[in-house]
């Protein structure tokens, strides 16, 4: 484990932009030379040390890399390449790069055309940092990805052939589409065609097995690997073979298993070496390793290979579930001695892997299953005999479809825990704090002293309730008083955030997409700004770009009521809209000019429609309101054209939320003339429609205006006094 340390603390160094940043991983450091140094080791020292310039030497080689896509970056190409289902891989010049949108083509030889571009970091709270994934997915031997192909559009392509390709029919052979869909995920780790699955309108398959705590049996790792080399052990110890040979044999069986059948993707090359270097040790200490040590030998080795798989939250629930399965014998024998050993055994095995993994998984997906112990035990007993008869597919590829009977029924049962489980609610969480990390290892400091007994249980008990407290009280002392302009790409998201009122106006759209803006951006963003409810969720008109994503954001939160304006007859996005609310039931509320809410000493007042007429136009009848604290005052005026947003009688404005995205038929001098903002806001995205538009930017600056752009700057979060 030293060595793990040192290169961890290297790695944080080198990725460190701040002396505060970087005092955290030398603390890392010091606490393993510490630990050396209580041991009386010299040599141990020097490993933690050496340990550390190698991991800082490992990670500035790779970001010393060129960029072997450079020269191209912004320009149409046509590249050729295999398709693995997540990555391009070319040949000339050797790089990998990511698709968008994600072609439904099978793994193979894939020709496709489209865009060259950067990737975007994060850009909303909880949402996805694309460009710091891309950098995780790389190392020493494995091209790191460093740019998207968007508006990627398939050419040519040509099934996925040899060992590989045999593997994959087999897995799928005589299976219906859902049923080879999972199989493919657990499998192969290609989660494409699951992705798409749903088990009914806005129940996708994914948020299910996410729901219920299921996410990570998606995912091929170590639980595979754990299965189908315990089944190779057992079977080479029923050839009555000698340790080393037992274990020698499984380990360099994995190999071929990583290179020929399923690629390496991350989760799955971690899994292997875990398992190499288990079994390594089991062979070198005759059945008797030491699990710490193995863990370390596979985390140095991991890094050193992939030093940005650090930042990586596979590699972080891998290692962290493991560490904590090394306590499950302990924890077991604290239960009742007449429980069975194996319900002890699992019970504690799943408890200590969700407890481990809290703060990560609380952290990154806003979220945490409230039934993940009961969901795990029977999905386990499932997992257990479909992940070796599933391998066993794949070896017998096409032939395989009689023994894909008994697979699909046990995918069925997968798959119907997860749809059951799934169902269940969940508890939000927001974005964990250094200091709530900090609370979190101190907690799990305690639980570790009274597990090895060195504490009595009413003092763990009494610094895991403190910790609670302490971390409870910053929400509570300083509640939130903002305005969040989401950044949705080209369309609006805004919220608006009170200690005891929260309103969401609009959010967000995809127009011409399938991409699900409210479940896949909104969603998370609430939930990592700690929104467990919404008050009130105010649809401004009935485009696609502002309303489309509010059927994600009902199914996922709890909703008081929903606001509209003009009814639209026949719009099949308002009237989705209000289907889901009746199915949710959220009353829905057609409001007008003078309607409004107040607390905390802000008003909120409806500006526009006036509702005694209506227009053809549907931005002509958007929902305009005005957010008053104080002296301090903001519109929102969706997308009103002038010369109507004049007529709404907005007032002095301290922030102007520029209507329509900034088109050209809006935002004119008698409007600025009439609301003199000092700053004003544009949520937009990358667009076809020329917002904003120059002679809007050029008005406001003739104004003395400061415009913030969410295409520039990403969500902007503004206080309210």
């Amino acid at each position: 484990m030293f060595t793990a340390l040192g290169v961890i603390g290297g790695i944080g160094l080198g990725l460190a932009t701040t002396w505060g940043g970087a005092a955290w991983w030398v603390l890392l450091v010091l606490g393993g030379l510490g630990l050396a140094l209580w041991e009386r080791r010299p040599v141990l020292v020097a490993l933690t040390l050496g340990a550390t310039l190698a991991g800082f030497a490992s990670l500035r080689g790779q970001q010393s890399q060129p960029d072997p896509l450079l020269p191209w970056r912004g320009a149409l190409v046509t590249l050729r390449g295999d398709w693995d289902g997540q990555f391009l891989t070319l040949e000339d010049p050797r790089a990998r790069v990511a698709l968008a949108p994600k072609p439904v083509t099978r793994p193979g030889k894939l020709t496709v055309s489209g865009r060259l571009v950067a990737p975007e970091g994060q850009r909303t709270p909880g949402g996805f940092d694309q460009a710091a994934w891309l950098r995780s997915q790389g190392g020493w031997f494995v091209p790191t990805p460093t740019a998207v192909l968007v508006a990627a559009q398939v050419r040519a392509s040509a099934p996925e052939g040899g060992l590989r390709g045999w593997f994959r029919r087999g897995v799928t052979a005589g299976l219906p589409a859902r049923e080879a869909a999972l199989m493919q995920a657990i499998q192969l780790g290609d989660r494409g065609d699951i992705g798409r699955e749903e088990f009914q309108e806005g129940y996708a398959v994914r948020d299910a097995f996410s729901r219920a705590g299921l996410a990570h049996l998606m995912a091929l790792s170590g639980q595979n690997v754990a299965l189908i080399t315990g089944l190779v052990v057992w079977l080479l110890g029923w050839l009555r073979l000698r340790p080393g040979w037992r274990y020698g044999v499984g380990a360099a069986l994995l190999v071929p298993y990583l290179l020929l059948l399923v690629g390496a993707s991350p989760s799955i090359t971690r899994a292997v070496v875990m398992g190499i270097a288990g079994l390594a040790g089991l062979a070198l200490g005759r059945g008797k390793p030491d699990a710490l040590g193995i863990i370390g030998l596979a985390a140095t080795v991991c890094l050193l290979l992939f030093p940005l798989w650090l930042l990586d939250v596979g590699f972080q629930l891998s290692f962290l579930a493991v560490l904590g399965l090394t306590q499950t014998a302990r924890l077991a024998d604290r239960l009742p001695a007449r429980w069975p050993r194996v319900l002890r055994l699992a019970l504690c095995a799943t408890v200590l892997a969700e407890l481990a993994t809290l703060p990560v998984i609380a952290s990154t997906f806003g979220q945490l299953p409230l039934v993940g112990l009961p969901a795990n035990l029977l999905a386990e007993v499932i997992m257990a005999a479909l992940v070796p008869l599933g391998f066993l597919a794949g070896l017998l590829g096409p032939l395989a479809a009689p023994l894909n009977v008994v697979n699909g029924l046990l995918a069925d049962a997968l798959l119907w825990v997860a749809q059951t489980f799934g169902r269940a609610p969940v508890l939000t969480w927001g974005n964990i704090s250094p200091a709530g990390m900090l609370a979190y290892a101190v907690c799990a400091g305690a639980g570790l002293l009274w597990l090895w007994g060195r504490i009595r249980p009413a003092a763990a008990l009494a610094v895991v309730l403190s910790g609670m407290t302490l971390t409870a009280l910053p929400e509570l002392l300083r509640p939130a008083r903002e305005l969040v302009f989401l950044d949705v790409g080209q369309g609006d998201a805004t919220l608006i955030r009170l200690p005891h009122l929260t309103l969401l106006v609009d959010a967000g759209g995809s127009v011409g997409s399938d991409y699900d803006v409210g479940t896949r951006t909104v969603v998370p963003a609430l939930r990592a700004l700690g929104v467990r409810k919404i008050d009130v969720a105010v649809a401004t008109h009935a485009d696609t770009d502002h309303i489309e994503g509010f059927t994600g954001v009902l199914r996922a939160l709890p909703v008081g009521e929903v606001w509209i304006g003009q009814r639209k007859a026949g719009d099949p996005v308002l009237t989705e809209l209000l289907t889901v609310a009746d199915e949710q039931g959220v009353p829905v509320r057609e409001v007008r000019r003078g309607d409004g809410v107040q607390a905390d000493g802000v008003q909120v007042s409806v500006l526009w429609p006036p509702g005694n007429v209506w227009s053809t136009e549907d931005n002509e009848n958007s929902v305009a309101m005005k957010v008053q604290s104080g002296a301090w005052s903001t519109a929102i005026l969706g997308d009103l054209p002038d010369p109507t947003e004049a007529h709404v009688n907005a007032g002095t404005l301290n922030l102007l939320k520029v209507a329509h995205h900034g088109s050209r038929y809006s935002t004119d001098a008698a409007l600025l003339e009439q609301t003199r903002p000092q700053d004003a806001l544009v949520s937009v995205g990358r667009n076809t429609y020329g917002h904003p538009h120059p002679d809007v930017l050029k008005r406001l600056a003739a104004a003395q205006v400061k415009v913030w752009r969410t295409d520039q700057v990403g969500t902007v979060r503004w206080p309210v006094p």
